[in-house]
């Protein structure tokens, strides 16, 4: 066992134990980095949601670290059915740089997860669809009147939330100014 999948062991879903020490560790570290990544895919619920987290928070800076994982996460990580693993993913696939089919497979992702019982999930679906949406002038299309239409029949963060969304995206379009691989 690593020692990033020791400090994200023990209790229970209802904390996050040891991850924001993790995702400080990981940060810049391709190596710990990867043994984080692989811990996302362990058998244990609360090693996957925390490995989740300390990912999420650890690529907010350095989100170069995700992008050999690319299709891993689009293939193996996205579909993992525990929503505290899916609102953490929501974030990250916007994170990736995606070629226009990878950026449709991450929205239709994104788009499932709005089905989801969690509304965390949804909320945070929601946003990883309006920051792929930033970046996609056909996808930003399809994605303001949906967050119209969430902003107000969805949960109160939904609601929240949707409004925040489209005032961003109501602004001056933002293009790909990423690199497409």
């Amino acid at each position: 066992m690593s020692s990033i999948v020791h400090k994200l062991r023990g209790g229970d879903q209802r904390s996050i134990g040891r991850s924001n020490e993790v995702a400080e560790e990981i940060a810049g570290s391709p190596e710990l980095f990867s043994q984080a990544f692989r811990a996302v895919l362990e058998p244990d619920p609360v090693v996957r949601m925390r490995a989740a987290d300390a990912i999420e928070k650890a690529t907010r800076s350095h989100p170069e670290l995700l992008q050999p994982y690319k299709r891993q996460i689009l293939k193996e990580v996205a579909a993992i059915d525990q929503k505290e693993v899916r609102w953490h993913v929501a974030l990250i696939l916007s994170r990736l740089h995606l070629t226009p089919k990878e950026r449709e497979w991450a929205a239709s992702i994104l788009f499932d997860y709005l089905e989801d019982k969690s509304s965390i999930v949804r909320t945070f679906a929601m946003q990883g669809l309006a920051d792929l949406a930033l970046l996609d002038p056909q996808l930003r299309a399809r994605v303001v009147p949906l967050l119209e239409f969430l902003t107000t029949s969805g949960s109160p963060a939904m609601r929240s939330r949707g409004r925040k969304l489209l005032a961003a995206l109501k602004r001056k379009p933002r293009t790909a100014t990423r690199p497409q691989e």
